[in-house]
């Protein structure tokens, strides 16, 4: 019973797909993520973007890759994601 509760708590983070838009920052990224949402009046498909700052370890990605993030305890003061793979350079 407790393996399938640690199981579910892992599998409840969320992640997102996104590209990279800055690399200054030491082991910070920040990556802009565009979700499809449909206008809460109107019901035409909208883009929303949002900025998240991520937690990149080694200084692995850099502007242009398209990464998957997953969210993480808070890092710092913005961070709450960390960097899960790069899957496009």
């Amino acid at each position: 019973m407790s393996e399938t509760a640690t199981n579910q708590s892992s599998s409840s983070r969320k992640t997102r797909v996104g590209l990279v838009v800055s690399d200054k920052m030491d082991k910070t990224i920040v990556v802009e993520y565009v979700a499809r949402v449909p206008h809460p009046r109107f019901n035409k498909i909208v883009k929303q973007t949002k900025k998240f700052y991520v937690h990149d370890e080694k200084g692995e990605a850099k502007v242009g890759d398209k990464v998957r993030i997953v969210e993480s305890r808070p890092t710092s003061k913005l961070k709450r994601w960390a960097l899960d793979s790069i899957l496009t350079h």
